[in-house]
C-alpha cells in the first residue's frame, strides 16, 4: 500500500504545479517554496520511478486533475479501490511466481543430487513388500487398519503423526511432542490430503510422498526438508473431527 501512497502524493504534487499554470521548466530555485516544491515532487517522483515501471503519465496526472474537479470521470468513483487493490494483487502475484520458479530453476541445479537418490530411493521402495503405490506416486504401507469412517479432503481429523527424511531425520513429530494435531484434509501437501482419504479412522499408514506430492523445490526455508525430499509420515487418524 505504500507504493499506492507514493503514487497519489505524486499526483498531487505533479497537478498542483499543472494547476498553478507553470508553462515553462524551472531553471533555479528562487525561493524557498520553489525548493520545497521542487523537493516534494522530485522525492514523490523517485519512489514512483522505483516501484512502478509501467505507469501512463498523461492518464495518471489526468486522473488527479478530474479528481480535484470533480468532472470528465472516466472511472466511478465507488470502482477506484477495485481497479487499484486487482492490479497491485496482480503484479504481487506475478512477482511471486516469477521468485519461485528462479528458485525451482536453481534448487534444479543446487539439489541435483538429492533429488536423484530421493527417485532412486522410491523406486526400490515401490517393489517391497506391503508397499502400495497410487496413481499420483504416493506409496504406502499400512501398519493398521481401523473400521471407522473414511474422510473427505474436506474433513478436519485429529491424527498423531512422526515424519523423518529417507536418512531418518526426524523433521517434525506429534508423537514426540506427545500431543496428536488437527487440521483441514485439504490445507496440507498433497500427498497428506490424498493419504488421508485412503484410512479408516482407527487406522496407521506409513506414507513415502514424492517431491511432487510434498514440499517440491520450494519447501519453508530453515528448516530439516530440502528441495526435493521425498518425505516418510508414520501416521495414525484419530478421528473426523465434527
Amino acid at each position: 500500500m505504500k507504493v499506492i501512497k507514493f503514487l497519489f502524493l505524486g499526483a498531487l504534487v505533479i497537478s498542483l504545479a499543472s494547476c498553478n499554470n507553470q508553462a515553462t521548466k524551472l531553471k533555479s530555485l528562487d525561493s524557498e517554496i520553489d525548493s520545497v516544491s521542487y523537493a516534494l515532487g522530485l522525492d514523490m517522483g523517485l519512489k514512483i520511478n522505483a516501484n512502478f515501471d509501467d505507469i501512463n503519465q498523461d492518464a495518471y496526472v489526468q486522473g488527479m486533475k478530474n479528481g480535484i474537479d470533480s468532472t470528465n470521470m472516466l472511472l466511478d468513483t465507488k470502482n477506484i479501490g477495485t481497479v487499484i487493490n486487482t492490479y497491485f494483487q496482480k503484479l504481487q502475484q506475478q512477482k511471486m511466481k516469477e521468485a519461485q520458479e528462479a528458485a525451482a530453476k536453481k534448487a534444479e541445479t543446487d539439489f541435483a543430487e538429492s533429488k536423484a537418490a530421493g527417485e532412486k530411493f522410491l523406486e526400490e521402495n515401490k517393489t517391497k513388500e506391503g508397499v502400495v503405490t497410487t496413481d499420483s506416486g504416493l506409496q504406502y504401507i499400512v501398519m493398521k487398519e481401523g473400521n471407522g469412517e473414511k474422510p473427505v479432503s474436506t474433513s478436519k481429523v485429529k491424527v498423531h503423526y512422526h515424519g523423518t527424511l529417507i536418512d531418518g531425520t526426524v523433521f517434525d513429530s506429534s508423537v514426540d511432542r506427545g500431543e496428536p494435531t488437527e487440521f483441514f484434509a485439504n490445507q496440507v501437501i498433497k500427498g497428506w490430503t490424498e493419504g488421508l482419504q485412503l484410512m479408516p479412522v482407527g487406522s496407521k499408514y506409513k506414507f513415502f510422498i514424492p517431491q511432487e506430492l510434498g514440499y517440491g523445490a520450494t519447501p519453508r526455508s530453515g528448516g530439516a526438508i530440502k528441495p526435493f525430499d521425498v518425505l516418510i509420515f508414520e501416521v495414525e487418524l484419530l478421528e473426523i473431527v465434527k
